[in-house]
């Protein structure tokens, strides 16, 4: 809906009718039954299946059906669903449809908990101590841009309660278990002291038991099948302030700051109020946090609206 109402009105402004551009939406049999001001909003409505989201609004081949049999230009795909999974880029741009978002490539380096925090250190953006400090070993794909080797990214996560516990024992205590597939608040647990960490560890494995098709990778499909996602340890940032730069970046290389927010006003981990602008850091030292998100999203090619997420001290 968002969406629609921004598009309609640049559209007014810039073409003197909110109808220049057209809106096709995908609608199950639940969100038509409940007549869902989305698809009222829209020009027309492609009924797709019920049920769980990989039915419909994940299922990146039902997505690509659709666009294709609809004769759209472009697919934007909103949040979460199909939205994060590299597949959907790809498939559209061999159909000859713009994906409204960043590029397969950005998402497998960024998407991922472990690989993106790889890259970061090889892009000299500060990190906190974790299970794969001082990795920083990328390579350059086929389209130019860095990517984790699968042997690389297998040095930073942890496989068994052992070699976790060695981990945390070698970073030091608190520590945070954190899945690279969690999000929401689960498939992350704190650990203060040793004997604690068997529990929480199988508590992280536990949440995020389901596999997740969007990726292809060797490494991390072996690890999906046994733990369900790839786990990491990391240094817990006590009395941090969570906060993030916004980025917005083209097809031609180029990205620049659009400023910042504070988002530290936090439930169960996850976000409830964000502040703008910043003011909790000195100026000097919030550019030079842009200008870290900015090298990070150069060195991966990311295109589209985008936030690099921070812990300041």
């Amino acid at each position: 809906m968002k969406e629609i109402r921004s598009i309609r009105q640049w559209s007014y402004e810039t073409f003197g009718t909110e109808r220049a551009v057209e809106f096709t939406v995908m609608a199950t049999p639940e969100d038509l039954k409940v007549n869902a001001e989305y698809i009222r909003m829209a020009d027309r409505y492609v009924e797709v299946p019920g049920g769980s989201n990989n039915n419909n609004y994940a299922n990146v081949d039902l997505i690509v059906d659709v666009a294709e049999r609809s004769g759209v230009h472009a697919v934007w795909a909103g949040w979460g669903h199909a939205s994060e999974n590299p597949r959907l880029p790809e498939t559209l741009a061999k159909h000859k449809i713009v994906f409204i978002g960043p590029p397969g490539n950005a998402m497998r380096s960024l998407g991922d908990k472990i690989s993106s925090t790889i890259v970061a250190q090889s892009a000299n953006v500060p990190t906190m101590p974790w299970s794969g400090t001082g990795i920083n070993d990328t390579i350059i794909s086929d389209q130019g841009y860095v990517v984790v080797a699968d042997d690389v990214y297998r040095k930073a996560c942890v496989t068994s309660v052992e070699e976790g516990l060695d981990r945390a024992q070698q970073i030091g205590f608190p520590v945070m278990i954190k899945a690279s597939e969690g999000g929401g608040g689960k498939g992350i647990r704190r650990v203060d002291a040793t004997e604690q960490f068997k529990l929480a560890y199988n508590a992280v494995v536990g949440e995020i038991p389901g596999q997740r098709p969007v990726l292809e990778r060797s490494i991390h499909q072996m690890f999906i099948i046994c733990l369900g996602s790839p786990i990491f340890i990391m240094k817990l940032a006590g009395q941090a302030r969570h906060l993030e730069v916004q980025l917005l970046a083209d097809q031609y290389g180029n990205a620049i700051s659009l400023f910042g927010r504070d988002c530290s006003v936090q439930r169960r981990h996850q976000k409830i109020i964000e502040e703008a602008p910043v003011t909790i850091a000195k100026q000097e030292t919030f550019e030079e946090m842009e200008r870290a998100a900015v090298r990070l999203a150069k060195l991966v090619g990311y295109v589209s609206a985008g936030t690099v997420e921070c812990e300041f001290f």
